[in-house]
C-alpha cells in the first residue's frame, strides 16, 4: 500500500497529462474501429436511418456494438 501512496503523491501534471493522452487516443481508435464496421454493415443493409444516426451520434462504440450485434443481423446466414 506504500508504494501506491508514493506513487500517487509524486505523480506531476505531465505524467496525468500523458496518461490522458494515451487513454484518449485508445479510446480514438476504438471508436473509430466499431463506427467503422457499424457504417460499413449500415450501408450494406441499406438501412439510411442507422447509417445518419451512427454517422452523428459519437458513443464511444455502444450503440455501433448493439446495432452490429442485435439490429444488422450479424451471425445470421445470408441466402
Amino acid at each position: 500500500m506504500g508504494v501506491i501512496k508514493y506513487m500517487l503523491a509524486n505523480l506531476d501534471s505531465s505524467t496525468w497529462s500523458a496518461g490522458f493522452t494515451v487513454l484518449f487516443i485508445i479510446l480514438m481508435i476504438w471508436s473509430f474501429i466499431w463506427k467503422g464496421w457499424a457504417l460499413w454493415r449500415a450501408a450494406r443493409n441499406e438501412t439510411l436511418a442507422w447509417y445518419i444516426v451512427l454517422l452523428i451520434v459519437n458513443t464511444l462504440g455502444i450503440l455501433e456494438i448493439i446495432y452490429i450485434f442485435g439490429f444488422s443481423g450479424y451471425g445470421k446466414k445470408r441466402p
